[in-house]
């Protein structure tokens, strides 16, 4: 099997949000893109945590219990994130996959968020290769 790098299959057309930004917001934006996550960035665009959708339940939950979303992104996003870099090669991210229970890994350049790439897009480029 040839070596193939992560930024040959990584998605580099992603939704960025801030720490600041309404939970609710932040919500409805990542399921109008049909985003399963986003990176959080910093000001300098500094990557600071990620938001799944998972994460976005817990406030959800919360709203329709309560009838109010609170909180902001910084609140409910995911700060211990494991991320991969440009040229890891795939079968590498693959392993790392099914050592990890996430479905997306930011793709970083030292703190810089450069893509993401998901599950499903290791599996296809693996499909792929054969």
């Amino acid at each position: 099997m040839t070596q193939t790098r992560i930024s040959s299959v990584m998605r580099t057309d992603i939704l960025l949000l801030t720490e600041e930004a309404p939970i609710r917001t932040a919500a409805a934006r990542l399921v109008d893109a049909r985003a399963a996550a986003a990176p959080v960035v910093a000001d300098d665009v500094r990557m600071v945590g990620l938001l799944t959708q998972k994460d976005c339940f817990r406030s959800a939950l919360h709203a329709s219990y309560y009838r109010e979303w609170s909180g902001r992104v910084a609140d409910h996003m995911s700060t211990n994130i494991v991320t991969v870099q440009p040229n890891d090669d795939i079968i590498a991210v693959a392993e790392m996959f099914l050592k990890h229970p996430h479905r997306v890994f930011p793709v970083c350049d030292a703190e810089r968020v450069l893509g993401l790439v998901h599950r499903s897009d290791v599996l296809t480029e693996l499909i792929r290769l054969g």
